[in-house]
């Protein structure tokens, strides 16, 4: 099988590697087709992912088809389905309670294991959705959209409350996307006009440019001096994170989406003072894979737009290193597996 493999940073290979066989008991046979290509595997290619061990296969945003079966499942051979690249371990502590995103010994495909820039997959059957009434492009957005509906859910914030998105990269925009589905009131901040104009023009969120300064100012003059009830950083910079604190109201929630190496420090005063909620969200569960499905079903996501650039398997060492660098008008990449390759 063909596949595209980051021997080390900065160097990716297109290149033929073993078949992978017949799956183990629990597993199946996947025939890839489509990968979203993510910020993780544009760190893993620069060689800034602090946890990766080369080389690697990288993709974890993926669609395909199912091609053999090994267990009792209500997936068929022949289905289209969307894939949850996040393997846990069914038994820590975690798990016990139902959160199987933040299992202690979590593998994520194409980062702790291979990953989905190959031809084909091995992937826990537990792992697999019905693709039903979706494109298997639109199936491979699934992933990185559930990230931010698993965000919103972990807000508990309600229809109706003034929510600020931080962060109009890809995960912050679903992450935008699924509070308005939520019917909270919402706003996107980022230092880029590109992805303001973005996501005023095409998708009709009110933003704020915080590349000119004064972002207290017009966070208190969006929110009539109250902030914002709930505050998303989806940035992955430390300095927005810490800066968020402030833009939150008395008695309101802040959910960091993105994660940082770095550590996080806020004033305890003024976090005491607000009785503030401070919400960690990490990957996505079944239920938010469900219900992102549901949601592009329906056309509450704009799929055609959020992806703004197609490459193929062959082609895709070539147009990540460009990407990696090049990212005007991009929001998501899409690699097509099946086509040229």
């Amino acid at each position: 099988m063909k596949s595209v493999r980051c021997v080390a940073p900065g160097e990716l290979e297109f290149a033929d590697r073993p078949a992978l066989g017949s799956p183990p008991e629990g597993w199946a046979l996947i025939d890839v087709a489509h990968v979203g290509i993510c910020g993780t595997d544009y760190h893993i290619f620069e060689g800034k992912h602090p946890f990766l061990a080369y080389p690697r296969i990288m993709g974890h945003e993926v669609s395909g088809t199912v091609v053999e079966i090994n267990g009792p499942t209500d997936i068929s051979v022949g289905q289209d389905v969307i894939i949850n690249p996040y393997l846990s371990c069914g038994k820590c502590v975690a798990c016990r309670q139902g959160k199987p995103n933040c299992c202690v010994s979590i593998q994520v495909l194409g980062v702790h294991r291979d990953g989905a820039m190959s031809e084909q997959l091995l992937v826990p059957v537990e792992n697999l959705f019905p693709a039903d009434g979706l494109s298997l492009a639109e199936a491979a957005t699934v992933e990185f959209l559930a990230v931010g509906a698993h965000a919103v859910r972990r807000s508990m914030a309600v229809g109706g409350q003034r929510a600020l998105v931080i962060g109009a990269g890809p995960i912050g925009l679903g992450t935008t996307l699924f509070a308005r589905i939520a019917k909270q009131n919402v706003t996107i901040m980022d230092v880029s006009a590109e992805r303001l104009a973005f996501a005023s023009r095409q998708l009709g969120f009110l933003v704020i440019d915080a590349s000119k300064g004064q972002v207290s100012e017009k966070v208190s003059e969006r929110t009539v001096g109250a902030g914002f009830d709930v505050v998303y950083d989806a940035t992955g910079n430390s300095r927005s994170m810490q800066a968020a604190f402030a833009y939150v109201a008395h008695g309101g929630v802040m959910v960091l989406v993105s994660v940082v190496q770095d550590d996080i420090t806020f004033s305890d005063p003024e976090f005491h003072k607000r009785e503030m909620m401070l919400i960690g969200s990490r990957n996505a569960t079944r239920a938010d894979f469900q219900h992102v499905a549901a949601s592009i079903r329906t056309g509450a996501i704009p799929i055609d737009q959020l992806i703004t650039h197609r490459t193929t398997l062959r082609d895709s060492p070539r147009d990540i290193a460009r990407w990696a660098h090049q990212k005007s008008g991009l929001i998501k990449a899409m690699i097509d597996v099946r086509g040229g390759s």
